[in-house]
């Protein structure tokens, strides 16, 4: 990779003991020379999205925090469970809070998806409804290789969290590479 890439990652789930999470620390290690990943900051303090909010006291600096975060990041890596079939509530609340801002973060900004749960599907339809937020958002949406982590309990140590699924950590590395790929053409 010739230039370096900051990648941001955002986490759907709030447990730091999380699937998602030991998916999103696995990154750094299966990542292209050159690929540097920091976590978002945190999202979980937002108050519900509420336009008098907005109206009476402007953005809460942690929504301006993290928007100014979306955009220093060359791309994006949203990791994130399925709740009830569809996105986690405080991922999505924090969605509708820098969707309000004059300069969206999320505008033409490389984006990847990522999913683990327990089930068979691994978070395929909260992608699909990711899908279609990021899509109002303007990103630039990358699209296969696609990761669907199904059964995480079986691919991922008991103890440490450590992803020890080799053919997840293959697919996992072929799309951070293509994903890197995507972010040189993006920016070009």
């Amino acid at each position: 990779m010739a230039d370096q890439l900051k990648v941001l990652t955002i986490c759907g789930s709030l447990r730091k003991n999380s699937y998602n999470h030991a998916l999103v620390r696995a990154l750094p290690a299966l990542a292209p020379a050159g690929m540097t990943f920091t976590e978002a900051p945190p999202f979980d303090g937002f108050p519900f999205y509420n336009q008098d909010i907005q109206d009476a006291s402007g953005f809460p600096a942690p929504v301006v925090t993290f928007a100014d975060a979306v955009r220093a990041a060359d791309g994006v890596i949203i990791v994130t469970p399925e709740y009830n079939w569809t996105i986690p509530g405080a991922l999505k609340n924090a969605f509708d809070w820098v969707s309000r801002l004059k300069d969206q973060p999320f505008k033409d900004k490389p984006v990847a998806l990522q999913s683990a749960s327990g089930g068979p599907l691994g978070g395929s339809r909260m992608q699909y409804h990711m899908r279609q937020s990021l899509t109002y958002l303007n990103v630039f949406l990358f699209g296969t290789p696609e990761i669907f982590v199904s059964f995480a309990q079986n691919k991922f140590d008991k103890d440490t969290l450590e992803l020890t699924d080799q053919p997840t950590r293959d697919i996992v590395k072929t799309q951070l590479a293509a994903f890197g790929g995507f972010i040189q053409r993006v920016k070009a």
